[in-house]
C-alpha cells in the first residue's frame, strides 16, 4: 500500500498539469526537494518535509480513527450522507475538499482513500494538510467567525507562475526563483502565516446536529482552543506555534538550495496532543498506507510525550493530615497550555489517580486506576454508555474519580459521542489556562456542570480534596498523586462497537490490541505522613 501511495504522491505533477483547476495546488513531495537536508546548529536534522511527513497533519487523511468516526456519522445519518463526507474532508481532505467545493460539487472521503473509486482525487486527499494548503490561506478575514471550520480563503484567480505562497521571511531573489521555477509558486513573506488566526481556519470547527431526515437541528462548538486561547492570558503573549511548532535555537536556514540563515525558524512537528495514533500509524503501516518512516513515527510519538509530560502540567499534593481514623488531603493541579487542557476533539480526558498505600506498601485507597483494556477503574461512562461521573469537589470513594473531560448530549438529553447528534455539553470541565474568567466566557467555552459552581476550579488549574477512611491500617502513609491523560478515551472508541462496518471494526481492533498504551502520566507527585 505505501508503495501504491508513493506512485500517486508521484504523478501529482502530471496529474495537475492536466487540469487546470487543479493548479491551486500541488503535493508535498514537490515541495520536499530544496526543504529537506535542513540541519541545526547542534547538527540535527530539522528538515520540513521529514518533520512534517510523520505529524498527524500529514496523515490526516490517513487517519483510521477520522474513518471510523465519519463511517458512524454516516450511518447514524443516512440521509445526509454525501454532505457529512462534504463537511468532514474540510480539514482532513482539504486540497481535495476545497476543489470539489470550488467546483461547486462535494468531496468523498472514503472514494478518496487508497483502493477508493476516484483516482484523480487521491492525488491531493491523500495529502492531508500540506504545504500549499496551509502557506497559500491568505489573511483576509482571520480570527472571524467566517474564517472558522475550514473557512479560510485562497486565491483562486492567479495562474500557476504568479500565484503566491507565504512564508514567515524575507524572500531572497535566488531562493525565490527556484521555488517558483520548481513548485510554480512565488515566495511571500507574510506574517500572517505564524498567526494564531492562521490556526484558527481548522482548529475552530462548529457542528451541525441533525435529525432523522438530515435537517439541522442545533449547533455545537465542537472544538475551539482558539476561542480558549483568545480568552486567556496567553493572548498577546504566545502564539499557538510558540507550543505546536518550537523554534530552533540558533540559525537555519529554510531551503537547502540558496537558503539564508535565519533566526526564528520554526519546526515542522506540530506536536499537539496525540501521541498515540503515530503509534497506530506506525504498528499498521501497511495497512493504513502511510510513507513515514518507522524512526520517524517514532520520533514524532516521543516528541509528543516529551511535551506532553514536560510542559503540560503540575500537580502537588496540599495539606496532609490524619485525624480519627482517617487521612485527609488536597489535590492541586496547574494547567501549563494555552487553552483548555485536554482542548480539541472531545474525545481526550485527563483524571486524576489517587492513591494511599500503608507502611506495608498495600493499596489501601485508589482512586482513577487505568485499567489495560484503556478504561478507568471506577467511571461510570467507561461501564454504562449512557451516564458519566459528575464534576467532584471531594471523593472519599474508590468508584468516584474526578475525570476533567467533555460529555455531550442529543436533543434528548441523553448523552452521546456522535457528534452530528450532540446539540450542548452536559459536562465540561477541562482545566482552564491562566486568565481564563469562568464568570465571563462565551457560551462556545464556558464551563459546563458542577464545575462552575466550584469555587476552587478556577483560571489555571483545579484542587479537589480527598479523604480516606483508614480501617486500621497502620502508617507511615505513603500518598501518590498522578494527572493522566489519554487521547481517545474508552468509551469514544467502544460506542463505535454499535456501528459496524469495516472502518469502525478496524479502528476497535486497532485500539482493544493497544489500549494498554492509550494514556500516559503527565504530572506527578508523592508524600508520606506518619500516622
Amino acid at each position: 500500500m505505501a508503495a501504491v501511495l508513493a506512485v500517486w504522491l508521484g504523478a501529482t505533477a502530471a496529474a495537475i498539469g492536466q487540469d487546470g483547476e487543479r493548479e491551486l495546488f500541488v503535493a508535498a513531495d514537490r515541495c520536499m526537494a530544496c526543504h529537506n537536508g535542513l540541519v541545526a546548529p547542534t547538527g540535527e536534522d530539522v528538515s520540513i518535509g521529514v518533520d512534517w511527513r510523520s505529524s498527524m497533519m500529514a496523515n490526516s487523511a490517513l487517519d483510521p480513527y477520522w474513518h471510523a468516526a465519519v463511517r458512524r456519522e454516516v450511518l447514524d445519518h443516512p440521509a445526509a450522507a454525501a454532505a457529512i463526507e462534504h463537511e468532514c474532508a474540510a480539514c482532513h481532505m482539504p486540497m481535495s475538499r476545497f476543489l470539489a467545493k470550488a467546483a461547486g460539487g462535494m468531496d468523498r472521503v472514503f472514494a478518496n482513500l487508497p483502493g477508493g473509486a476516484d483516482p484523480e482525487g487521491k492525488l491531493l486527499a491523500v495529502d492531508g494538510v500540506s504545504c500549499a494548503l496551509c502557506h497559500q490561506i491568505q489573511s483576509a478575514g482571520l480570527g472571524a467567525r467566517e474564517s472558522f471550520t475550514a473557512g479560510f480563503g485562497i486565491d483562486e484567480t492567479t495562474p500557476m507562475g504568479r500565484r503566491a505562497i507565504f512564508g514567515p521571511f524575507e524572500v531572497e531573489p535566488g531562493p525565490g526563483t527556484v521555488m517558483r521555477s520548481a513548485s510554480g509558486f512565488v515566495p511571500e513573506e507574510a506574517p500572517h502565516i505564524g498567526s494564531s488566526e492562521h490556526c484558527a481556519t481548522c482548529h475552530t470547527l462548529y457542528t451541525h446536529a441533525l435529525g432523522p431526515d438530515g435537517e439541522v437541528v442545533g449547533e455545537l462548538p465542537e472544538q475551539v482552543p482558539y476561542l480558549e486561547w483568545r480568552h486567556s492570558s496567553y493572548r498577546g503573549e504566545r502564539e499557538c506555534r510558540s507550543c505546536h511548532m518550537p523554534v530552533v535555537e540558533g540559525e537555519v536556514a529554510a531551503s537547502s538550495v540558496l537558503g539564508q540563515p535565519r533566526s526564528d525558524f520554526s519546526r515542522h512537528v506540530f506536536r499537539g496532543g496525540n501521541f498515540f495514533m503515530p503509534r497506530i500509524f506506525n504498528r499498521y503501516r501497511a495497512e493504513l498506507g502511510v510513507s513515514a518512516l518507522p524512526q520517524e513515527f517514532d520520533a514524532t510519538s516521543a516528541r509528543t510525550r516529551e511535551h506532553l509530560e514536560t510542559e503540560s502540567a503540575r500537580i502537588r499534593i496540599e495539606d496532609v493530615a490524619t485525624n480519627a481514623g482517617r487521612l485527609e488531603a488536597a489535590v492541586r493541579i496547574e494547567n501549563l497550555a494555552g487553552h483548555k487542557l485536554p482542548t480539541a476533539y472531545p474525545s481526550r480526558r485527563v483524571w486524576i489517580r489517587f492513591i494511599v498505600w500503608d507502611r506495608d506498601d498495600v493499596a489501601v485507597f485508589e482512586s482513577g486506576g487505568f485499567s489495560p483494556d484503556g478504561s478507568i477503574r471506577g467511571n461510570v461512562n467507561d461501564a454504562d454508555p449512557s451516564r458519566y461521573e459528575p464534576h467532584y469537589r471531594s471523593i472519599d470513594d474508590p468508584d468516584k474519580a474526578q475525570i476533567y473531560e467533555a460529555i455531550l448530549a442529543g436533543p434528548d438529553g441523553a448523552v452521546t459521542t456522535g457528534l452530528l447528534t450532540a446539540v450542548r455539553y452536559l459536562k465540561d470541565n477541562r482545566l482552564l489556562p491562566h486568565g481564563f474568567d469562568k464568570t465571563i466566557a462565551h457560551e462556545d467555552i464556558a464551563v459546563k456542570g458542577g464545575a462552575a459552581e466550584d469555587p476552587d476550579f478556577l483560571a489555571g488549574g483545579d484542587r479537589v480534596r480527598y479523604s480516606v477512611a483508614l480501617d486500621g491500617a497502620r502508617g507511615p502513609f505513603r500518598i501518590g498523586a498522578e494527572l493522566w491523560y489519554q487521547p481517545i478515551a474508552f468509551r469514544w472508541a467502544q460506542n463505535l462497537r454499535t456501528r459496524p462496518a469495516p472502518e469502525t471494526d478496524r479502528f476497535v481492533a486497532y485500539y482493544e490490541a493497544m489500549a494498554s498504551s492509550s494514556a500516559l502520566i503527565l504530572a506527578s507527585d508523592s508524600v508520606t505522613v506518619a500516622p
